[in-house]
């Protein structure tokens, strides 16, 4: 049986970093390029639930980081110094509200798997002061 500490801390783990892709994502929201191919896209991890059979663990892991299919903004600026010959610039695909609403989202996870942690801790060293009576 998996330890819930080692659950905990792994799932703890993939949470920080779909935080650090989401501020990855919102400081790069503003950015353009002179080509579409050169725009910022947004990038989303992907989880997965691994369990180890040799072992008998369980965790949370990061499979990948997809980056966005959607459409980057092409803006018309002929004066921009990035602008290609046709006037035009391309901006990331970033949503900055979906991109909040997902550091929440990662936000509040860590916290839950934290506050499991630390409840799974307490009932541990319990159950070893109650071993010593």
């Amino acid at each position: 049986m998996s330890s819930p500490l080692d659950i905990a801390a792994s799932a703890m783990h993939a949470q920080m970093l779909r935080l650090n892709t989401v501020a990855s994502n919102i400081a790069n929201a503003d950015t353009v390029s002179s080509t579409e191919e050169g725009a910022y896209r947004s990038r989303q991890p992907v989880f997965s639930a691994v369990l180890q059979e040799q072992q008998g663990m369980a965790s949370v892991q990061v499979s990948e980081i997809m980056e966005s299919q959607a459409p980057v903004q092409k803006h018309f600026q002929p004066g921009h110094p990035q602008a290609d010959e046709n006037g035009f610039v391309y901006s990331s695909n970033v949503n900055t509200v979906e991109e909040m609403a997902n550091m929440m989202a990662a936000s509040r996870s860590y916290q839950n798997n934290a506050e499991v942690f630390t409840t799974t801790k307490a009932l541990m060293l319990r159950a070893l002061q109650l071993g010593q009576q």
